[in-house]
């Protein structure tokens, strides 16, 4: 088991424009940097957002969470640790542009970023988005599982016998940099950057157990009536 951890920088408008000058003369000439400059200038209200990848999808776009969300300030990541404040699934989500590793949105009308911090060399930033953002509002979904699942959804927690539709609702995707297929018989979870937990899948597609350390499991396995 070993860590994961999230950095995040909110300097003032001031220190974030002069950088960002400063990062255009010293790197302008460079191709290489060129997300990253647009990011800056962009969080410092200097230029606007890129425009979509070729052959993307028009924008923005309207959409909604496919799943339980969780946030730090105005970051959403793939890592979606349980740990963080919640987004319900079925928030209405607007796609705006992509920068560097991270889509600029709206959550609720609220400005918000996607960030792809881990899964970078498995799958494409607009592909992620794709997931995490889907056309078709979830909850009429939802609404058909069993009343249990459907509490447990709500709490963003897992319980034995979910479906792995069921658990994705719920926890949201498992990073593609630890799971390689969402076939496979086991999915690695991080509730946090240091509480790693395990879903293991039966035969029949559903959680046969959830294993891990006692203060984490104890923590995302949902319990009813608690």
């Amino acid at each position: 088991m070993y860590g994961r951890n999230w950095n995040w920088r909110r300097p003032e408008r001031s220190v974030v424009a002069s950088s960002s000058l400063a990062l255009c003369l010293l790197l302008g000439a460079g191709a290489s940097h060129a997300g990253i400059l647009r990011d800056v200038m962009v969080s410092a209200g200097l230029a606007k957002p890129a425009p979509p990848p070729p052959g993307s999808q028009t924008l923005p776009r309207q959409g909604f969470a496919c799943c339980v969300l969780h946030y730090s300030r105005d970051w959403i990541n793939d890592g979606n640790y349980a740990e963080l404040p919640m987004i319900p699934a079925g928030t209405p989500i607007e796609v705006l542009s992509y920068g560097s590793n991270r889509a600029y949105v709206k959550v609720d009308g609220k400005p918000m970023r996607l960030g792809h911090d881990y899964g970078r060399d498995q799958e494409s930033l607009e592909a992620w988005v794709g997931k995490i953002v889907v056309n078709d509002d979830p909850k009429p979904r939802i609404a058909t599982y069993p009343p249990q699942v459907q509490a447990a959804i709500r709490v963003g927690k897992v319980m034995v016998g979910m479906t792995r539709e069921q658990a994705i609702a719920s926890i949201g995707y498992p990073l593609t940099s630890e799971n390689v297929s969402l076939d496979a018989p086991m999915w690695r979870i991080w509730r946090s950057s240091h509480g790693e937990y395990d879903l293991n899948f039966g035969p029949d597609g559903r959680i046969k157990s959830i294993t891990g350390d006692d203060s984490v499991t104890s923590l995302v396995i949902y319990q009813p009536g608690q």
